[in-house]
């Protein structure tokens, strides 16, 4: 193993490398791009055997993976924003033909107002495409989700794919220290890709994405959700075997400071490692909060919410992203679901929207909210200005 100080691209980078993929398909797109311009240098200088494909889109940078996957080598991409959202006809594609592709998603805000800056709204735009997604909160996690979400996807047990998620700029392009296994300890841990159920072979052909009708059409949708439950079976078994080799512990939900707690915070991504700084300064004031990040979305893991949050009065969710047109946010409409019938006082918040910073400053504030306003259903916006209704406000002329 070695230490070096990467920034989030290229721990996502270095996985890609380490994990040996052999077809890469790249597309840029902001804050995306050096992760593909660093495989592209270990390319262009010979010290990373992979075929390099230059494509014209995200789209088709998709479809070649698919493609690539299919005739029985790791292949990859990494994408961010509108690039994953021209994506989602072909993300479908190869989560219905049960390809176990992992990709780098680097959150990033979808327009209309145009945004390079973080928010989840791109990844939680594809939340029922039949990826599974899990949540970086700093570059060692990248590194790490990366290796343990190819041994999941690649599980005969499981054959889904699977987004990597990290925040934009705040993950993507700081820099931190971050542990890299050697390859022959990647080798072991990860062994070569083997395709099963489809791929592609002319001595053995097969109809691949054909026409499928009512007849076979909700088996095969089944055998999907059978997948992600045992998804969320094998992930833990996978995590266990990390943490035994690399002794890196990692959880589909962490906890932090939640025995005594009163009232909880549960975040996704790099506002998680804030949330447990302003929990250390809440406690050092004698108040019993605590913090929960989630790290796997798809699958989601309810029984584990009901078994950590079930007992604490109050749990306040904080979504990345708006949820428009729905009573709360996408994390917390999970959350509320899983908890429905418990005990906990529930309440929903938004934070961070268009790569707006979340300070500890935002959690003083959920809880306060949490512990003593009257509750609520509403979502509070926690960093909303006051003036939120006259930004770029437009009057029709008469």
């Amino acid at each position: 193993m070695k230490r070096a100080l990467l920034t989030g691209n290229q721990s996502a980078a270095e996985a890609m490398r380490l994990a040996r993929i052999r077809v890469l398909s790249a597309y840029p797109i902001t804050p995306q791009s050096p992760i593909v311009e660093e495989l592209a240098e270990w390319v262009a200088s010979g010290t990373f055997d992979a075929k390099y494909l230059r494509i014209e889109s995200e789209h088709s940078a998709m479809s070649s993976v698919i493609g690539a996957q299919l005739t029985g080598v790791r292949a990859g991409t990494a994408t961010s924003s509108v690039g994953l959202a021209l994506m989602h006809e072909v993300l479908n594609v190869a989560s219905g033909l049960r390809l176990p592709i992992v990709m780098p998603v680097v959150n990033r805000a979808l327009v209309a107002p145009w945004s390079l800056w973080c928010d989840h709204q791109d990844a939680m735009a594809e939340r029922d495409s039949g990826w599974m997604q899990v949540f970086a909160e700093n570059g060692q996690e990248i590194l790490d989700l990366m290796f343990i979400a190819y041994r999941a996807a690649e599980d005969t047990r499981v054959l889904l794919p699977c987004m990597v998620n990290l925040d934009g700029f705040f993950l993507s392009h700081m820099k931190e220290v971050v542990i890299i296994p050697d390859q022959q300890e990647i080798d072991e841990f990860l062994p070569p890709y083997q395709a099963s159920n489809l791929f592609l072979d002319p001595e053995r052909p097969m109809f691949v994405n054909n026409l499928t009708g009512p007849a076979d059409f909700t088996e095969m949708r089944y055998q999907q959700r059978v997948a992600f439950e045992q998804a969320a079976e094998v992930l833990p078994e996978i995590m266990k075997e990390f943490e035994k080799r690399f002794g890196r512990a990692h959880y589909m939900v962490e906890t932090y400071s939640c025995e005594d707690a009163e009232a909880v915070v549960v975040t996704m991504g790099s506002m998680s490692g804030t949330a447990k700084y302003a929990v250390d300064q809440l406690r050092n004031q004698g108040q019993r909060v605590g913090a929960v990040k989630i790290v796997s979305f798809r699958p989601f893991p309810a029984n584990i919410i009901r078994e950590l949050l079930g007992n604490i009065p109050r749990v306040g969710i904080i979504d990345r992203s708006a949820g428009l047109g729905a009573e709360t946010g996408p994390l917390s409409q999970e959350v509320r679901s899983a908890l429905k019938g418990e005990i906990p006082e529930v309440l929903s918040f938004v934070a961070g929207l268009g790569g707006r910073d979340v300070p500890p400053e935002t959690f003083y504030r959920a809880f306060d909210v949490l512990q003593n306003a009257p509750a609520r259903h509403e979502v509070t916006w926690l960093d909303v200005q006051d003036n939120a209704m006259s930004i770029r406000e437009v009057t029709a002329p008469c």
